[in-house]
């Protein structure tokens, strides 16, 4: 199911939309890495070229796929 949020990048709001289960690992992840879900947002957002929901996704299962390297 689709979550719509509102999070601050680059000193404004912005909605996102991403599936339960994104955001539960976006917010699993920037509590591992002692951030806020805003902060790891704008670090995604400074690295994408594309879509932020697409970029957000991708960092995601990247860093899914690095932890299970791990």
């Amino acid at each position: 199911q689709m979550k719509k949020r509102s999070v601050r990048v680059g000193g404004h709001d912005t909605s996102i939309s991403l599936e339960d289960a994104f955001w539960a690992e976006l917010g699993r992840i920037a509590r591992a890495r002692k951030t806020s879900l805003n902060q790891l947002v704008a670090f995604v957002d400074r690295a994408r070229t594309g879509n932020l929901s697409s970029a957000l996704r991708l960092f995601v299962l990247d860093t899914l796929r690095r932890e299970k390297k791990g």
